[in-house]
């Protein structure tokens, strides 16, 4: 009896929450309809019937190839594509970064933890714009030229062009199997691999180095949120330092450190819309083009919004469900 009582509990959650959505949804459709027919009242041409239209412009780099013929939907898929092409490794190497950093603020060595608090503190407290305007006239000013690259790792090579990296191609017959192209430095620059525009490694390591400060703070209270004991056990089992972090600090600061993180995340992929700033073709720049090519403002940034609101749905609903199973992992 009681299991159905429950069953029926999820279902009228779910229910409630599922009504929640479709009014919200509605009362969206509702206004964007009601601003169209002011607009249409005014003699302004409104509408998205434009989408089907050709763009006339062109978006200089990316995943998805796009030219002036093509529509403008295709434009701000286009777009869309470029801003999770900045903003997945972005987030990824803030996490592992920020972690690297929040676990050095509580390390027992004092230039070390010196290092990693300046840190926090410089790039936490500029704002993000201004550090994408300093790595843009970094990149375009400081760097060599092309023909001169700077040798980073084995394969990597960076100048004023951008950033050459391994990558992979495909074989004739299809992507299985494939093998990596590694770029080498000829008389007038790097050929082969993947070439990362200025725009990209920009915003990019801009995202990544802003971000990972305030990634930082959050593993570093999800450390000290974990009982002094723990670390005692794990001490008393023979771990080493390195061994009790792994395998007995980490995983119980995870229920401390994945909400925060959630909204971090979140943070970064609007973010992600300053790259107009600096040159780079994403979902934003795309939108501000298409405004000046055919006047339709609304409609640009009611795209814009619902575009940035579905992905920041994706990323809650993706980190939520991980937290619940890490909100498992309590302290007995």
């Amino acid at each position: 009896m009681k299991g159905g009582t429950s069953r029926r509990g999820v279902w009228l959650a779910w229910a409630v929450q599922a009504a929640l959505v479709l009014a919200v949804a509605a009362g969206a459709v509702w206004v964007v309809h009601h601003a169209l027919e002011v607009l249409r009242a005014r003699g302004v041409r409104s509408g998205f019937d434009f989408l089907t239209e050709p763009a006339g412009f062109s978006i200089s780099e990316g995943w998805l190839d796009f030219d002036a013929s093509q529509p403008f939907w295709r434009a701000f898929l286009a777009g869309l594509i470029n801003t999770v092409r900045a903003a997945v490794p972005a987030a990824i190497f803030s996490v592992v970064l920020g972690t690297l950093i929040g676990i050095g603020r509580l390390a027992p060595h004092v230039l070390l933890r010196g290092i990693c608090t300046a840190y926090v503190e410089l790039l936490r407290n500029v704002p993000l714009l201004v550090q994408l305007l300093m790595l843009a006239f970094a990149m375009a000013n400081l760097l060599p030229d092309p023909t001169e690259p700077v040798h980073l790792l084995p394969g990597v090579w960076l100048s004023k062009g951008g950033l050459s990296v391994p990558w992979p191609v495909a074989a004739e017959g299809g992507w299985w199997p494939t093998h990596f192209e590694w770029p080498e430095r000829g008389d007038f620059g790097v050929s082969g691999g993947a070439a990362l525009s200025p725009e990209y490694v920009t915003i990019v390591a801009g995202l990544t180095f802003y971000s990972a400060a305030f990634v930082a703070e959050i593993v570093r209270a999800g450390i000290l949120s974990v009982p002094q004991g723990q670390m005692l056990a794990g001490q008393a089992l023979g771990l080493s330092s390195g061994q009790q972090l792994r395998i007995v600090i980490l995983p119980q600061a995870l229920r401390v450190i994945v909400p925060s993180l959630t909204n971090q995340l979140l943070s970064l992929t609007k973010n992600s819309s300053l790259a107009v700033a600096v040159g780079y073709p994403e979902l934003v720049s795309v939108a501000n083009t298409t405004i000046g090519s055919n006047g339709r403002a609304f409609e640009c940034i009611a795209i814009i919004m619902a575009v940035y609101l579905l992905l920041s749905l994706l990323i809650s609903f993706g980190m939520n469900r991980y937290n619940a199973r890490v909100a498992l992992r309590g302290w007995r």
